[in-house]
């Protein structure tokens, strides 16, 4: 059985886990908790009524967040024709920067923006950069030929998301920091991102439960009819 640290366990003592809260409920009690010396990440961890097996059921996208996430992300864009587009990026290249980091193991960056040209030579280290989850997708707006509006996007605070392998989905709305009404409209405007994310196959309830916590907090059940959903 995993062991909580004693700052966990007198926190869990706060929340009832057979209560579902209502969502400003729910915050109040999260910023209430015991915090650590660091500001935590809030997290929204969302099950979904899908069978993550069949691709067709699978979701995946991302999404601004209206009130940002509370961090600035570094980005490095991968492109040979873009460089003018680029300028708000950290870094900017093409295989010199691919060999960098395949040479030099060179991570100093957050996300990764490319132009479709340089696809083909990004794949090749696919083995790297996939499971860091760095690698560059259509769908999640980072392989484009729009650098600038990308770039834009993932300083206003752009997050990604999709299922696990149980069906589960788990993205940060921001930080322990914000006031109640900025969390709560990063999370209201995220569970309505998700229902639209929903396969056409889905029987019944798209959304079985959500839970909020930080980063080393106890899960909070919150209510899906103060969700709407």
């Amino acid at each position: 059985m995993k062991k909580h640290s004693k700052m966990y366990v007198e926190a869990s003592a706060n929340v009832d886990k057979n209560k579902e809260y209502e969502v400003s409920e729910a915050i109040k009690v999260l910023k209430g908790l015991k915090t650590r010396k660091f500001d935590e990440t809030v997290d929204l961890a969302v099950r979904l009524n899908i069978d993550a097996k069949k691709t067709d059921m699978n979701i995946r996208g991302s999404f601004v967040l209206p009130n940002g996430t509370g961090k600035t992300k570094r980005v490095l864009v991968i492109t040979k024709t873009k460089a003018a587009e680029a300028s708000e990026a950290e870094y900017v290249g093409a295989e010199d920067m691919l060999e960098k980091i395949e040479k030099e193991n060179w991570f100093e960056f957050d996300t990764i923006v490319a132009t479709p040209e340089m696809m083909p030579a990004l794949g090749k280290l696919g083995k790297v950069l996939g499971p860091k989850g760095l690698m560059p997708n259509p769908k999640l707006g980072t392989v484009t030929t729009n650098v600038a509006d990308a770039i834009s996007n993932i300083k206003k605070g752009m997050v990604e998301f999709k299922n696990d392998s149980y069906g589960n989905v788990h993205v940060s709305i921001g930080k322990l920091s914000f006031k109640e009404d900025k969390l709560e409209e990063n999370l209201r405007a995220m569970i309505a991102e998700i229902v639209k994310s929903k396969p056409t196959g889905v029987k019944g309830a798209f959304i079985k439960n959500v839970s909020l916590s930080s980063t080393m907090g106890p899960g909070i059940k919150l209510s899906k009819d103060s969700l709407g959903l």
